[in-house]
């Protein structure tokens, strides 16, 4: 929740928060929704979709590098024991 600005720069500040919390949300998300999608189904052709989905995250600093690599890791063994 923003916070109550005194200065213009601060004002300017807490619009731009509050503009990048909603794009992160949707890429948290959306890297969210395809993560347990593959875990749901176990499928390979889903798999690129998660990846890419994490590595938007990643990206853009909502998730960190090793937090991605080790989700890509988890989801790839999934797919792997689901075979």
């Amino acid at each position: 929740m923003p916070r109550m600005a005194n200065t213009s720069s601060a004002k300017k500040a807490n619009r731009v928060e509050s503009r990048r919390r909603i794009f992160n949300l949707r890429r948290s998300k959306a890297m969210r929704d395809a993560t347990k999608e593959v875990e749901k189904t176990g499928d390979v052709k889903n798999l690129p979709d998660a990846y890419q989905a994490i590595d938007k995250a990643l990206k853009r600093g909502v998730i960190k590098k090793n937090t991605a690599a080790r989700m890509k890791s988890r989801l790839a063994r999934k797919v792997a024991a689901k075979k």
